[in-house]
């Protein structure tokens, strides 16, 4: 069985819709669907779903928004025109304005753009549609209630061969409408593949899968064909954009693939992502590389540190104090560094310099800004000697200075930070010293 999640770009007008509907002809596995709202149909275009949020903007401040819902209804007319299809959207659009102007909450506008997808897909497909307010469950303060949700699926969806259910939101027991803030329709597909124990659950999208690199830093990155869900946080929280790995976590918990794929380009098998690939052997010792600009550096320096108790909670105490995160701790005898946001830091580096030192009373404490990280990410990097010593070469080739080196005991990934100027030259370094090779 295979539940499939189609995104935004993948039901954009009529004509992604027919592609929708070959793919999920094409394999009487394909049983339940989740469709997103309307994305962009080119340059310049909007996605139906920023719409939704400019009217709810307008309505809550009084403004006009008709016209605007108006804008949303032609987009949907236009795909139901152009398929052939018998949807009363006059009626949906009439409900969805009368419902806003009574003070229906910015969640409930947000997801009308899947649950009109999703009554169009349904109807084009001939699938029932299940709303996602019966089987989506949240708290009254929009926390998922996944148990709760996992078996209103599974018994809603026992009775049905196939159904669409939109992705994005889900209710409360009082019918209020709450969305997911982070991964939108990704959850809720995953959560739809856990319920229903999918064998894959396939996520459409308009790229085909994961690669290696940033093809806007290397153009030819090759593509990732396998890769496992440890793989696949590393490179989501360093950069790799394709999917978050948040919206995935109850497959990932239930043991079930997730496949990347592109409705575009059905032939191509995407990536494979699982909870251990290691049958899976990628060509290369490192499955891919990802990173970020934008970090700053705070280095704590004090002679015997490392003889002081609790001088590393202290630190880390006037960070929590100055409601920051760090993203790493590259330490020595007589040095502890934070890694953190610049942009996060910039309106408390006063604050927390004065507090560390009033904490630590080191000799001294410096802020090195513009630092980008890189993440060399690969499962096979564990059983081939000398990879760490092959990447500094590389980048050192290229007369980079690696500011610093974090790496974990298990060898998945080797993170190196540089400057944010040298930061597209050490990608691109990394990338041939192991896939150009």
């Amino acid at each position: 069985m295979l539940v499939c999640k189609f995104g935004g770009s993948s039901l954009a007008d009529a004509e992604q819709f027919k592609k929708v509907k070959e793919i999920i002809l094409a394999d009487k596995n394909r049983r339940y669907v989740i469709p997103s709202a309307p994305g962009k149909r080119g340059d310049g275009d909007e996605k139906v779903t920023d719409l939704l949020y400019e009217a709810a903007a307008a309505r809550q401040v009084g403004s006009p928004f008709l016209h605007i819902l108006e804008r949303i209804r032609y987009r949907y007319e236009r795909i139901a025109q152009d398929l052939q299809l018998d949807v009363p959207l006059e009626a949906e659009f009439t409900k969805i304005a009368s419902t806003m102007m009574t003070g229906a909450s910015r969640d409930y506008a947000a997801s009308r753009g899947e649950y009109l997808n999703g009554l169009l897909l349904a109807e084009y497909l001939g699938f029932p549609f299940v709303d996602a307010d019966r089987v989506i469950r949240f708290d009254k303060n929009g926390l998922l209630l996944e148990e709760e949700t996992n078996s209103l699926i599974a018994d809603t969806l026992s009775s049905l061969p196939n159904a669409v259910i939109p992705g994005f939101y889900g209710a409360d027991e009082e019918g209020n409408i709450h969305t997911f803030s982070r991964g939108g329709s990704d959850i809720s597909g995953a959560l739809v593949a856990r319920a229903v124990n999918a064998d894959v659950y396939e996520n459409w999208t308009d790229v085909t899968g994961f690669r290696m690199a940033d093809p806007r830093i290397v153009p030819d990155a090759q593509y990732i064909s396998s890769m496992t869900y440890r793989e696949l946080r590393e490179l989501s929280y360093m950069g790799a954009s394709v999917l978050h790995e948040e919206a995935i976590f109850p497959v990932r918990r239930a043991g079930i693939p997730t496949n990347i794929r592109n409705t575009n380009d059905p032939k191509h098998p995407g990536t494979m992502i699982r909870h251990n690939a290691d049958r899976q052997a990628n060509e290369h010792i490192i499955t891919g590389i990802a990173g970020h600009k934008g970090f700053s550096i705070i280095t704590v320096e004090k002679d015997l540190m490392n003889s002081e108790s609790g001088f590393g909670r202290r630190v880390l105490e006037a960070v929590e104090e100055c409601g920051l995160n760090f993203e790493h701790l590259p330490t020595g005898i007589d040095t502890m560094c934070v890694v953190l946001n610049e942009k996060e830091l910039r309106p408390h580096r006063e604050q927390l310099v004065q507090r560390i030192v009033e904490l630590t009373h080191p000799d001294s404490v410096t802020i090195h800004d513009h630092l980008a990280l890189i993440a060399t990410v690969g499962r096979g990097m564990v059983r081939n000697y000398g990879t760490a010593a092959r990447l500094f070469s590389a980048i050192s080739a290229q007369g980079i200075s690696i500011r610093i080196i974090d790496q974990g005991s298990s060898e998945l990934n080797i993170i190196v930070g540089v400057d944010e100027d040298d930061f597209d030259k050490a990608v691109k370094a990394i990338y041939d010293a192991f896939v150009r090779v």
